[in-house]
């Protein structure tokens, strides 16, 4: 487990949501917010976060969207034991289990309303973090097509799957999706406008059978560059990252 002095406490959401989070190792940034942002969960329904770390996703999710049934499965205890005290100091719930998605753990092994995935995107093979758990969590070592087929084993009919990914692992997860997912949107994640999308969120839904939608992208920073050291996001940017406002009307 982390030491305190290991430790950092982070805001989120403008304050709204604290997280410790390791000084060294894997530390959520937006990722985590967008893919909360773009869930469509509704009050009262169960929500999978897999591969959870200190829980960041699931209690941004939490926090925008109350009376949800929270679940985590993360593979480093350490992040897991962060996710469940994180849980516990912002006041939410989340069930935390420790495990491989490969070999679900069997009290998880139950139907959810919607399912989100932040999956490592640094391609195996290259040149690891030296801080053990950040290059664990960041580096693939499973492949994208096994996080959606355990993803889409936890989903009861009709629920639907949020993740997001590199833009080079799109494919792969797009040519995963069949037969069981469908109804699928790709909503690109670029950094400026006129720039190449190199993350994008992809959601699809069980039991599907709507064509494939490519949306518009959405723009985190304004301007052609960054112009000083200051934040710079976009208005719609700014409402998600620190207003808690979604994505849900993105993907129709």
């Amino acid at each position: 487990m982390f030491a305190e002095d290991e430790l950092s406490d982070d805001k989120f959401l403008c304050g709204r949501l604290r997280l410790l989070q390791p000084l060294k190792g894997y530390r959520a940034a937006t990722d985590p917010v967008l893919l909360a942002a773009a869930c469509p969960a509704e009050p009262g329904q169960s929500v999978l976060d897999l591969g959870c770390g200190a829980g960041a996703a699931a209690l941004c999710l939490g926090l925008r969207v109350p009376g949800l049934a929270l679940a985590g499965l993360e593979l480093q205890p350490a992040y897991a034991d962060l996710a469940r005290r994180n849980a516990a100091r912002n006041g939410m719930s989340v069930e935390v289990f420790e495990g491989d998605l490969a070999r679900m753990p069997t009290a998880l092994r139950r139907d959810f309303d919607q399912v989100i995935a932040n999956p490592p995107y640094y391609p195996a093979g290259g040149s690891p973090s030296p801080v053990a758990a950040r290059a664990r969590a960041m580096q693939v070592v499973t492949p994208l097509a096994d996080w959606v087929g355990a993803a889409t084993r936890r989903l009861r009919p009709g629920g639907w799957l949020t993740l997001i990914c590199g833009a080079d692992g799109l494919s792969e997860v797009l040519a995963s999706l069949a037969p069981k997912l469908g109804s699928a949107a790709v909503l690109p994640l670029a950094a400026r406008e006129g720039r190449p999308a190199l993350r994008v969120i992809v959601q699809a839904r069980k039991g599907g059978r709507a064509p494939l939608r490519l949306l518009a992208p959405f723009v985190l920073h304004a301007g052609a560059t960054h112009d000083g050291d200051r934040e710079n996001y976009t208005a719609e940017a700014m409402a998600v990252l620190r207003e808690g406002a979604d994505l849900r009307a993105r993907f129709g």
